[in-house]
């Protein structure tokens, strides 16, 4: 056998190896879509934090993907200084569909006022996300826990 041959088999042999250790987990994806997705409203960027929802998005209070769209462009408006804290993760994988339920506390600035806005010191507001995995991406479908105080 050549050289070349061999390397081609050792490749061959190598790829779904390295595939399995080095593709990230659906639970590092959700971590990682948490992340990204506090980032993006730190920073008040409502296409990075609507890249994180379903279009498909509904729950229990009525709403969807436009009218969160629409809300959150008008609360970045008001807000400002936006910093937000979560913590106790627990992520449930089930298939194609998987929960994340955190404690989060998000403080903000409205005109020369800072304060909680969800949560507060003592008791952080108990958030549960559902998600769903669209092709080889999760995204919110619906909520629990979010509503804010201002």
């Amino acid at each position: 056998m050549s050289k070349k041959a061999i390397i081609l088999i050792f490749i061959l042999i190598l790829s779904p190896v390295l595939i399995y250790f080095l593709w990230p987990s659906d639970e590092s994806r959700i971590k990682k879509l948490i992340k990204e997705g506090v980032a993006a409203v730190e920073k008040e960027e409502i296409d990075n934090v609507m890249a994180k929802v379903s279009f498909n998005y509904q729950d229990d209070r009525g709403m969807a993907y436009v009218l969160i769209k629409k809300i959150l462009t008008e609360q970045f408006k008001s807000l400002s200084g936006i910093k937000i804290e979560y913590e106790n993760l627990k992520i449930e994988v089930k298939e194609k569909l998987a929960n994340a339920e955190f404690d989060l506390r998000v403080i903000a600035t409205i005109g020369n006022q800072t304060g909680y806005i969800t949560g507060d010191l003592k008791t952080p507001a108990r958030v549960k996300l559902f998600l769903e995995k669209e092709h080889a991406t999760w995204l919110v479908i619906k909520t629990e826990g979010t509503q804010t105080s201002f």
